[in-house]
């Protein structure tokens, strides 16, 4: 499997989007030292090829029917199944040495890290709850990072969880919008395809709604500065915008900009929290 075909099958930009979650946790751990960021950039790359992988070779059946979703590599034969399941576990591997090489407590969650990252794509099959999943396979993104620097539970991680959690479940909702009659056809569960637009479009609000909470208590737990602050009333606008666009009646059209917007979100964070700690 060459690079090209790599980066298309895990979506590598991504993994770009995410780094900021676990990066985030470092920070309101202090910042750690020079080896806990290359560690943890290491652990959740290694995360999301992962859980890329898993999701594909899982979901490569249901892809193949879905219009949307039928030109992905794995329909179209472009690369094998076993090669798909191989880097899957090749980077779980990653994840768990890694995690070993920060401390005992990472070491010994990234067993459950790794099953999670497994377990996600099947719980569509099962349960409309599978958004919230994904947000909490998410979560252990700033939970990790913070665990990273700190090696003991706190609060503030599980805050930060919440935030992501919360944020990307709101997402998903979104995102499942365009396959609400697919799945209705094939049987699946999701937000959309159980309470229809209207109801799910609520949900998706009160999820941003308890990010942006989650937010203001993260901030204020941690003694926070002024561009924290801006950062956070940033993004609580970007929120807003994207409710917005998600209430638009072509919403694969409002699917293009809201994705696009949404890629400030982790990046205004990531260097809010970052500047509060280091420069502020």
């Amino acid at each position: 499997m060459d690079f090209k075909t790599f980066s298309k099958l895990i979506m590598i930009e991504q993994t770009l989007f995410a780094l900021p979650f676990a990066l985030i946790g470092v920070l309101f751990a202090g910042g750690g030292i020079f080896s806990d960021w290359v560690l943890v950039i290491i652990a959740l790359t290694a995360a999301r090829t992962a859980g890329m992988s898993f999701n594909r070779v899982v979901d490569a059946e249901i892809d193949a029917k879905n219009p949307r979703t039928r030109d992905r590599l794995l329909p179209e034969g472009e690369v094998s199944p076993s090669a798909v399941w191989l880097t899957g576990i090749i980077s779980s591997l990653v994840l768990i040495l890694a995690s070993m090489m920060l401390n005992r407590l990472c070491f010994f969650l990234s067993f459950p890290a790794v099953a999670m990252l497994l377990t996600y794509s099947y719980f569509k099959r099962f349960t409309a709850s599978s958004h919230f999943y994904l947000g909490l396979v998410e979560a252990v993104a700033p939970i990790g990072g913070y665990i990273a620097v700190t090696g003991k539970f706190d609060l503030v991680p599980f805050v930060l969880g919440i935030i992501i959690m919360a944020w990307i479940a709101g997402l998903d909702i979104v995102y499942a919008l365009q396959d609400m009659d697919f799945d209705k056809k094939e049987g699946l569960f999701s937000v959309p395809a159980r309470y229809g637009k209207k109801k799910s479009l609520k949900i998706s609000a009160i999820c941003y709604g308890v990010s942006v909470l989650g937010l203001i208590l993260a901030g204020m737990l941690a003694f926070k500065g002024g561009v924290y602050w801006l950062s956070v009333f940033c993004i609580s606008g970007i929120f807003v915008f994207q409710q917005l666009l998600a209430r638009k009646e072509d919403i694969e059209d409002a699917m293009k900009y809201f994705f696009k917007i949404n890629m400030f979100v982790s990046p205004i964070l990531f260097f809010g929290t970052f500047i509060d700690v280091f420069i502020a």
